[in-house]
């Protein structure tokens, strides 16, 4: 097997589990380390053995490095990503893809021009109860999905929005619980439930006072399908309770799955409290297997590294499409797509009216302005 020279631009706690996987992954040789600050590339890199470098051109030139993982905040993806692209490294960019839609606009085209793989990273949908509802939907076992909920109610204190400085900013995160928390249960309504037509939408800053982004949001959607939906997520409830997705067919079958439960996993600094597992499960003559369902996801999280194995069936992915010429699972039109959902719901706050779908950059970038 040929081993892709591998390195990670962004070596904060997101990037900390990027170089682990990296230098497990038996199709990746991981290669270098590049971080704005280069004494803070060099302790990272010393970590790993490998060379640390300020500028990506440089890491390129010097090292070979073929492919990357972009893992420095929102806002600042799409410049790393158009420089790594033009460079001619494939790009793997943790989430959400950007925080404007010019942004993602922008790293497509420079991905798509320069012939690389590029891929959003959201690992959840290597969880196994997430893939069981999308083979059920595939499989037809829904009939039509004519109705999609989710549901995030998690925790930040304000410990956590102090823990960076760039945090619960519009400058430094590009938003609050839409772009940071709830990112990852929307790419999976939307992987269920299509692309979306229309969709009305508030969002506040509820019980953060010291914070400029938004704490909790809801919205009403109608997809393309003709199918409805619900989107509810909060960072307001103490303890956590849930984050899930759930799909609800033509046929009367239900299907569901708790992506989260307690307390929220925050990146390098807790673990996941909680497995995955399928919550709902009403799919004719199968309604006894949610009990095996949930005993079979709880056994097999509880004999994996859950903070590093699904990344690393992530990258790995990533890797295996570079080397086979394929779409990775979750594109770089998959993060847009997300972008494009919570940029929809700013822009209905903002502008007191239902958004219609698709969206195009707005050239003011005042999408959150209330």
């Amino acid at each position: 097997m040929r081993k892709i020279k591998t390195g990670v631009i962004g070596c904060g706690k997101v990037g900390d589990y990027h170089a682990q996987c990296y230098s497990q992954l038996e199709n990746s040789d991981f290669t270098a380390v590049c971080n704005h600050n280069i004494g803070r590339a060099k302790t990272f890199g010393e970590k790993y053995g490998v060379p640390a470098f300020d500028s990506v051109t440089q890491m390129v030139r010097e090292t070979g490095v073929e492919a990357v993982s972009i893992c420095t905040p929102h806002p600042a993806h799409m410049a790393m990503a158009v420089e790594a692209a033009e460079l001619g490294l494939h790009v793997a960019i943790e989430k959400p893809l950007a925080s404007t839609l010019a942004d993602c606009d922008a790293i497509i085209r420079a991905v798509e021009k320069s012939g690389v793989t590029g891929s959003m990273v959201c690992q959840r949908r290597f969880y196994k109860p997430v893939q069981r509802v999308h083979q059920a939907i595939v499989d037809g076992k829904l009939g039509k999905p004519i109705l999609g909920s989710l549901n995030m109610l998690g925790w930040r204190d304000m410990n956590y929005y102090h823990s960076d400085p760039w945090r619960g900013t519009w400058k430094g995160e590009g938003g609050g619980v839409l772009v940071n928390q709830s990112v990852h249960q929307m790419d999976l309504l939307l992987w269920y439930m299509g692309q979306i037509d229309s969709l009305y939408g508030m969002w506040d800053t509820l019980n953060h006072p010291e914070l400029e982004v938004d704490d909790t949001a809801v919205a009403v959607i109608r997809f393309r399908s003709g199918a409805l939906g619900t989107l509810s997520v909060s960072n307001s409830q103490n303890p956590a309770l849930f984050g899930n997705v759930r799909v609800h067919g033509s046929n009367g079958a239900s299907v569901g799955v708790q992506t989260d439960g307690g307390a929220m996993f925050i990146a390098g600094m807790t673990g996941i409290a909680e497995p995955p597992v399928n919550d709902l499960w009403t799919v004719a003559g199968e309604e006894s297997l949610l009990a095996q369902f949930q005993k079979e996801d709880r056994a097999f999280f509880e004999s994996v590294d859950s903070t590093t194995y699904y990344h690393k069936q992530q990258l790995k992915d990533f890797l295996d499409a570079i080397l086979a010429h394929r779409s990775p699972l979750v594109t770089l039109e998959d993060g847009r797509r997300t972008v494009e959902l919570f940029t929809a719901i700013y822009r209905s706050q903002r502008d007191r009216a239902p958004i219609q779908f698709p969206l195009v950059p707005d050239e003011r970038d005042l999408d959150w302005k209330k």
